[in-house]
């Protein structure tokens, strides 16, 4: 595969990939770092990947296991287990993934315009001008329901995790 090929082809992926790695990782560098490496694994493939039929495939895959090689590593690094078999980042690793689903529950129950503006700007990274040219929102528009999005998605978060502790509170007694 030539250079423009693999620009034309593979460079687009590159969002896509940073999205699964994004929900892989929890966080964005992670994510960033992750998808750094899958480019720079297919580039210096670029020869052979001709051979393969589906390059997304390809690619997400490689992402995934990626990941999983990095998980298992850092999970050797850390060192011994706790008494209850989890170390202290893997608490941490669930209870960010805990966070992350909460969130995308309360995204998911947002009024629909809402719910599509804020995926389109937080989530997919789209840029406001592109958002209004989709939706046929004006700016002002745009910006009152993004703005009422990020405040129902925090205000039912601080709700739903003072819940959440209260209950871990009352297990505890």
């Amino acid at each position: 595969m030539k250079p423009e090929e693999f620009n034309r082809i593979i460079i687009p992926m590159r969002d896509e990939l940073k999205g699964l790695a994004r929900k892989l990782t929890g966080d964005d560098y992670s994510a960033e770092d992750l998808v750094q490496e899958v480019m720079l694994k297919l580039w210096s493939m670029r020869a052979t990947l001709d051979r393969y039929e589906n390059k997304r495939a390809l690619a997400m895959t490689m992402l995934r296991n990626k990941y999983s090689d990095q998980w298992r590593h850092d999970r050797l690094e850390d060192g011994k287990a706790s008494a209850t078999g989890l170390t202290a980042d893997d608490w941490h690793r669930a209870e960010a993934k805990d966070e992350a689903d909460l969130i995308r529950l309360i995204v998911e129950h947002l009024p629909e315009l809402q719910r599509q503006i804020f995926k389109m700007k937080e989530i997919e990274g789209y840029e406001s001008s592109e958002i209004m040219k989709i939706t046929g929102c004006t700016a002002e528009s745009l910006r009152q329901n993004l703005s009422r999005a990020r405040r129902k998605i925090r205000e039912d978060f601080i709700k739903l995790t003072a819940i959440r502790a209260k209950r871990k509170d009352l297990l505890t007694l």
